[in-house]
């Protein structure tokens, strides 16, 4: 079985991309990340075509998540345990389902913006959730992963340059530690640190010749159950995905499994 993740910054934007990437690719299930689309307008009817049965929780604003699936689609779950809401709103970040006897968990972690904002103290209060999720979830013998943008680097390889970021989120001690739980809950990181390349980065901003130069950060992860990580044959980034025209500020991150 081959799952992936792959946040595309606007499902609508990148409809083309996708459909080519699910056609080259073919993933047998894929978690999306950043629809910026409702549930209605997503477009389920071009990717009904190749195969896939859809789950989506979106409601068109920035955010958005949605699993693709072509092994089937049970249990679908929107939304976390004791999920929190930022300004009164409880964002459509998380979307669990069972696809072909593996459970998993698409994820768009809030960006946190800044330390000391409101947002950021939202970020830690969500991965609070994310974590009472998984411990609910991931013990069942059946092969369990969360998949998708965190933004957190679990490590400082894993930003260009960390000398950069002294005053950023996504690196600081809080929100590794927060990683660090969901780890103590039983899950790994399954994807390999060196892959083809030295640094296997998944997301690049779209400014200052970024992907060009390989100014990137390692924040799509997949976070796994000892059922899921011990099936896990091979990994990559689909760098590839990242290059040309319209695409994506994120690389698909895929994950083959002997299940």
């Amino acid at each position: 079985m081959r799952i992936a993740t792959w946040n595309v910054n606007s499902v609508t934007a990148r409809l083309p991309r996708l459909l080519g990437w699910l056609t080259s690719a073919q993933p047998d299930v894929l978690c999306v990340q950043e629809l910026k689309c409702a549930d209605e307008a997503f477009p389920r009817a071009e990717i009904a075509e190749l195969g896939y049965d859809v789950a989506c929780h979106g409601t068109g604003r920035w955010n958005g998540v949605a699993v693709l699936s072509k092994v089937g689609l049970d249990d679908v779950t929107r939304g976390l345990v004791d999920q929190p809401a930022y300004e009164d709103v409880t964002e459509p970040r998380a979307i669990g389902a069972t696809c072909g006897g593996v459970r998993v968990w698409s994820v768009y972690v809030p960006n946190g913006r800044e330390p000391g904002h409101a947002h950021y103290a939202y970020k830690l209060r969500w991965l609070e959730a994310l974590q009472t999720t998984v411990l609910a979830e991931s013990g069942a013998d059946r092969p369990f992963a969360v998949l998708g943008d965190f933004n957190i680097a679990p490590a400082d390889d894993d930003v260009w340059d960390i000398s950069l970021f002294t005053e950023s989120t996504h690196v600081t001690e809080p929100e590794r530690k927060a990683l660090a739980m969901l780890r103590e809950t039983g899950l790994t990181d399954v994807v390999p640190r060196a892959l083809k390349y030295d640094r296997p980065y998944t997301y690049w901003d779209y400014r200052q010749l970024a992907f060009p130069k390989n100014n990137g950060m390692r924040i799509d992860l997949v976070y796994a159950n000892p059922a899921f990580a011990d099936a896990v044959s091979d990994a990559y980034v689909d760098r590839e995905e990242r290059k040309g025209k319209g695409a994506s500020d994120h690389a698909p991150v895929v994950v083959d499994l002997t299940v």
